[in-house]
Parts: C-alpha cells; structure tokens; sequence
C-alpha cells in the first residue's frame, strides 16, 4: 500500500475512533490496527479490522428497523428515535445504503479503500 492511501486510511481510522457514536470494540480493533502498521502484525490485523469494519457498519434498513423497534425507544428515547427513524428513511430515499452517524460514514470511506490493501 502506497503511503498516501496509507495515510488516508489512518486519518479516516482516526475519526473513526474519535466518533462517539463508534462501540468500544471497533475503537480497540482500530487502535490495534494502527499499532501494527509496519510490522509483521499488520497483514493479520488489517484483515481483523476490515472483518469488523464490514460486520458494524449499520445498513440503512437496519437502522430504521432499530429506530422504529421498542428496543430502540429504550436506547435513544422515543423523541430521538423518531428522529432517527425519520432521518433514516429521508436518506435511504436519497440512496444512502448505510447510516450516516460519524463512526458509518468514516467506516464507509475506509471499506471503499479495501482494495488497496488487499
């Protein structure tokens, strides 16, 4: 990987864990991967970040399923998550195929880079 696209890849992986909306297991992998860069780790811990990377970014339908659903008027409170809910369905109507919170959207820009490193 070129040190440019590398670089682009840390910025990115840096606002993913400054996200507050990012789970603390993705933080830790994330960190993981950024401690292992240019070592003999890091072929391994690109493929764990990459593996969670892809298995937490939130699909549109998802979110609006859990926005909608009692278990997230629990979490968000109901006024939040009719907020969220309506968001979620005015950018799935716009073609957004995943959840726009800061920790998606930095996990998107990175996934989309996934070729580079593989």
């Amino acid at each position: 990987m070129d040190k440019e696209m590398t670089n682009y890849i840390i910025a990115k992986t840096n606002e993913l864990i400054e996200a507050k909306s990012c789970c603390d297991e993705l933080k830790e992998t994330a960190r993981k991967w950024l401690a292992s860069i240019g070592t003999e780790e890091e072929n391994e811990e690109t493929k764990k970040y990459f593996s969670k990377l892809e298995a937490d970014i939130m699909p549109i339908d998802n979110l609006i399923a859990f926005a909608g659903s009692e278990e997230g008027h629990k979490l968000f409170g109901s006024e939040m998550a009719k907020n969220i809910l309506n968001h979620g369905k005015e950018i799935k109507e716009a073609g957004a195929k995943y959840c726009d919170c800061p920790a998606c959207t930095a996990a998107f820009e990175i996934l989309k880079k996934k070729e580079f490193l593989f």
